[in-house]
């Protein structure tokens, strides 16, 4: 995985994929709203069926191998998949029962601080104090952005469980990156999750219900494989590879700002003050924390002649 700070030209490609991803993201809650009603587990899990196979195709077409897993390397990657898929959305979907969305939206934007502090460690760096800031800047702007809304001790606990998820969906991958890469690591933890769902389906719902959904029902579960799983996953996956989860996690701020957005044009009106100040507070915790390390990077310059007199990493 490379850390190390680089040209602006460089961080803004490396970042530039998880960015959209979690644009992606954020869009989805208004979509998400279609499927309350739908049976939870074996939507899911044909969404997740779906968003493996095109992965696959995708994988195939652009010729990237996907390596068999080893080893405890199942064991992130069932991690990946039953807390960043499986317990997640029933953290979320469980979770408005007992809070108010914008309750749950805060608990997941307070993502960066985990990550600015396990993430480092899991990649055996120590936290950075300005990505630490970072990370509280983009989770205040969250905030901000979607209110704090009433809730109850279930809540709570249900958003406290959707944190936990998202933050694992990043921190357990960091192991198996290195090896399988965005592609082999979305692959692997889609068709998992597609399984434990399945399997859960089958034991705690009526699976044919799922004869009962509607074309709008099924034009979102459709969404939410293409561009929410397939295409999102291994976008985010690619810029926690490029500059590792510390940095990548401050672009969850991105997703309250994109579901605020998306909900204005879907008829939920202009955002107030607070949702515009968060957006300034947002952006500059998002600037503080990705901003390229020049002076890290010319004291990190080789010597020239130095690549001549050690071995290039692969």
């Amino acid at each position: 995985m490379n850390t190390s700070p680089s040209s602006p030209r460089r961080a803004l490609r490396d970042l530039a994929p998880g960015t959209l991803g979690m644009v992606l993201v954020g869009g989805s809650v208004t979509v998400s709203r279609s499927l309350v009603h739908a049976p939870l587990f074996a939507t899911q899990a044909v969404r997740y069926l779906a968003a493996t196979l095109l992965l696959l195709a995708f994988a195939r077409v652009a010729r990237v191998p996907v390596l068999r897993p080893r080893g405890r390397e199942w064991l992130w990657l069932a991690g990946i998949a039953a807390t960043g898929l499986v317990l997640f959305n029933v953290a979320v979907v469980r979770g408005v029962a007992h809070a108010e969305p914008a309750v749950i939206a805060v608990a997941v934007a307070s993502v960066p601080v985990l990550l600015g502090v396990v993430g480092p460690l899991l990649e055996g760096r120590g936290p950075s104090r300005r990505i630490l800031v970072a990370a509280v800047l983009v989770v205040a702007g969250a905030v901000l952005v979607e209110g704090t809304g009433r809730t109850d001790a279930a809540g709570v606990a249900w958003a406290g469980l959707a944190l936990a998820c998202e933050a694992g969906f990043t921190l357990l991958a960091v192991p198996v990156l290195r090896r399988h890469g965005p592609w082999g690591v979305s692959v692997h933890a889609v068709w998992l999750g597609a399984v434990m769902l399945a399997t859960l389906a089958l034991f705690a719902e009526r699976p044919a219900d799922l004869l009962d959904l509607g074309p709008g029902q099924w034009a979102a579960a459709g969404y939410l494989a293409v561009m929410v799983t397939a295409v999102a996953f291994l976008l985010w996956y690619r810029t926690v590879a490029a500059v590792g989860a510390g940095r990548a996690g401050l672009l969850t701020g991105v997703a309250p700002l994109s579901a605020a957005a998306v909900g204005a044009l879907a008829g939920g009106g202009v955002p107030g003050m607070p949702v515009w100040l968060g957006l300034v507070v947002v952006v500059a915790g998002l600037a503080t924390g990705l901003r390229p390390q020049r002076a890290a990077a010319l004291r990190l310059r080789p010597e020239p002649g130095a690549q001549d007199r050690a071995p290039t990493s692969p």
